[in-house]
């Protein structure tokens, strides 16, 4: 019909702590060096954002027309509204925070993609 192509989505009020991946791969190697053997740590951003609010993120930077419709099958019938964490133990063992914001995450992983897909065109 030459309108939008339709994403079908699951419930995207849930909030969830995200974390880049290469905040991550930093954490675990400064827990390597300086983490204390059967201590446990949480590798996480200590925010919790709406999932709605990064896939609208997502939406902004596309370069086709898209829009979202619920797909009742893929609606959970549990959902934990929100999941945060703390990253206090980590920091004070190895001086680590979060460094990447999720915004620079998305557009890395969106333009990574899309080298991907024009290299198999």
């Amino acid at each position: 019909d030459g309108g939008p192509d339709v994403l079908p989505i699951g419930d995207l009020s849930a909030r969830r702590d995200f974390t880049d991946v290469r905040d991550v791969v930093r954490a675990y190697r400064l827990l390597m060096e300086k983490g204390q053997a059967g201590e446990v740590y949480n590798v996480c951003s200590g925010v919790d954002l709406a999932v709605q609010d990064l896939a609208d993120q997502l939406l902004a930077q596309a370069r086709i027309p898209l829009r979202f419709e619920t797909d009742p099958e893929l609606l959970r019938p549990v959902e934990v509204p929100v999941l945060r964490g703390s990253h206090d133990r980590l920091t004070d063992a190895t001086g680590w925070e979060p460094e990447i914001p999720i915004g620079q995450t998305l557009t890395d992983l969106l333009e990574d993609w899309r080298t991907r897909v024009a290299a198999d065109a």
